[in-house]
């Protein structure tokens, strides 16, 4: 699938979830922080969402690959630093559900860092060199491909439902 704004992009979605999240443990009177602890996971967390964007908007892959794994590690620098408060949290015995939301954010924060890994790694292997690299020859190519892609899944759904190759197309998710 093919994403027009980094705003429709499932990542950033989560990664939003992730900033709304810890500005609400940030908001929560029983959560104890020093300023520079809650200002360093205020900045962590909007910079998941904002490399996300910024590398969305570049127009190459390997600018975007860059943001991706800036964004990757501000989401670990999240999870490190709620990992120290939760160590510190047993200690001083917080109440269940201040432990609950920091346990919610970092899962939030985890979620983040598989779909950048994932989104990375089809990029890294992929021949696409971004927006800026495309011409009329490769658009058109694309094109192509689109085209052939769109028919074959054609030609699959109208095959009987018992035909072997309909049944593992559908299996496979291709129609």
């Amino acid at each position: 699938m093919t994403y027009e704004r980094f705003e429709d992009l499932p990542v950033w979605q989560k990664a939003a979830d992730l900033y709304e999240a810890t500005e609400d443990l940030l908001e929560n009177e029983s959560f104890k922080a020093t300023r520079g602890f809650r200002d360093q996971l205020d900045r962590a967390a909007l910079s998941v969402s904002n490399n996300i964007a910024e590398g969305f908007e570049r127009g190459t892959t390997n600018e975007l690959l860059a943001f991706i794994y800036i964004a990757r590690g501000s989401a670990g620098e999240v999870r490190s630093m709620l990992c120290l408060k939760e160590r510190r949290a047993r200690k001083a015995n917080w109440p269940a559900n201040l432990k609950s939301e920091i346990s919610n954010l970092k899962s939030i924060a985890e979620s983040c860092s598989r779909q950048l890994r994932g989104w990375a790694d089809s990029l890294q292997n992929s021949d696409i060199k971004g927006q800026r690299h495309l011409t009329d020859k490769s658009r058109a190519e694309g094109d192509k491909k689109k085209r052939v892609t769109a028919f074959e899944k054609e030609l699959l759904r109208k095959l009987p439902a018992w035909h072997p190759k309909r049944k593992e197309a559908e299996e496979s998710g291709l129609i």
